[in-house]
This record gives C-alpha cells, structure tokens and sequence, in this order.
C-alpha cells in the first residue's frame, strides 16, 4: 500500500510536469504562428488532451518506470506544423526551448516551497536524499505527504528539464540548436535530423550520457539549495 500510494504522488507530478511541458510547447508555437497544437486542443492545463495524444508513454510507461525503478519517466507530444517550422526555425527552436523552460519553472517553484516551509518550521534538510526524500516534515502525517510532493517535483523537473535538452532527436534540445545556427548550417543540420534512424540512435545515446551527466547535477542543485549542505 505504502508503494501504490507514493506511486500516486509520483503519477500526480509527473502529469502536472508533463502537462505543463507539453502546454507550454503549444502555447510558444500559437504565439509565433503556429496553430497546429491549438487545434489539436493542447493549449491546454488539463491532462487530457495529452494523454489521450500518448497514452502509451504518459500512461503506461511511467507506471513500468515507477515499479521497475523506483521512479517515473515519460513522454507526451504537442503537433507542430513543419512547414512553418523550415520557414521560421528561430521561432520552432523557441517553442522547443518552452517545454524544459517550464520544467525549469517548476523546479524552482517546488526549491521555493521547500525554503518557505523550512522558514516556517515545516520542513528541514535531511541527512540523506533521494528523488521522493529531497527535504524532509519535522512532523508526520500532512507535512510529511507535503514533503514527497515538494520533493518528487523537484526531483522529477530537473530530470525532465536536464533529459529534454540533451542536443540529440527527438528531444527538445536538439530543436533548440537552430537558434545558433545561420541559415545554411541549419539546412543542413535538419537534413541530417530527418535520416529516420537518428530518433533511435538519439535516444540510446541521450539515455547513457543522461547517466554520466544527472548524478553530480542532482548533487549540485541540492547544494544550491542548501547552501553550506556539502552532499556528496
């Protein structure tokens, strides 16, 4: 019971994170010209829209990752129109930038909440950390549940933010290039995106670099958020 229930909390953040990546994405792309996503209803806070696009990896993936691993990981998709994509690939690398922004924005949120309630008594650092333990309630029951929320959110965000800009197809760091790129590196760098085994071979090799790059990321971040904390 005690599995099933942090596996809620986990599957609450985690659609909250995902739908927040995906709206995000489809709100840039409107902004800029595209409607594609707009359409397709995903300028939208409600999850709905997103798991019924992906219902594979919003839905069942991230249940297999929390059972097999202790934690969850997923994906969803906001439609994009290509077209307008080649013609304005300034505009396509700022809406691919949105999504890991907002995972930013909600890392943040969650340091915030951790440092209010550490202020207010609520909360303190713990000894040892992991995703769903990243602060600790000096009282149990309510504060203790509010916790693991913080913490998972945290924890899960900075996961989502740090996997998606990886430079590599299909994630969203590898659109986000163009922003650097002049006119003719960039025909030439989404030509070779467009080689169709690249999502595969991109998310392989996204997936072992993730494993040597998160670790002293996460060790960092939570030294920025307890100053003087000195975790190793």
């Amino acid at each position: 019971m005690e599995t099933f229930a942090y596996g809620i909390a986990w599957y609450i953040i985690f659609l909250l994170s995902l739908t927040l990546h995906e709206a995000a994405h489809a709100f840039i792309a409107l902004k800029l010209g595209d409607r594609t996503a707009y359409y397709a209803g995903q300028v939208s806070l409600s999850p709905v829209p997103h798991l019924r696009r992906e219902p594979y990896g919003a839905i069942v993936i991230p249940w297999l990752s929390y059972f097999f691993a202790g934690w969850m990981l997923g994906w969803a998709s906001a439609p994009y129109d290509p077209v307008w994509a080649d013609r304005y690939p300034k505009r396509a690398a700022l809406m691919s930038l949105a999504g890991p922004a907002a995972n930013l924005f909600l890392m943040l949120v969650a340091a915030l909440l951790i440092h209010l309630g550490i202020r207010l008594g609520f909360f303190y650092a713990p000894e040892s950390i992991n995703f769903d333990h990243v602060t600790s309630a000096t009282s149990p029951g309510f504060f203790h549940g509010l916790a693991t929320m913080v913490s998972i959110l945290f924890s899960l965000n900075l996961v989502l933010f740090t996997f998606n800009l990886i430079p590599l197809p299909p994630l969203d760091g590898s659109g986000i290039l163009p922003l650097f790129l002049n006119p003719d590196m960039n025909r030439q760098y989404q030509h070779f995106l467009s080689q169709p085994y690249m999502s595969v071979v991109g998310l392989l090799t996204a997936w072992f670099l993730f494993d040597h790059i998160f670790s002293p990321l996460f060790t960092l971040a939570l030294n920025i958020l307890y100053p003087g904390s000195h975790y190793g």
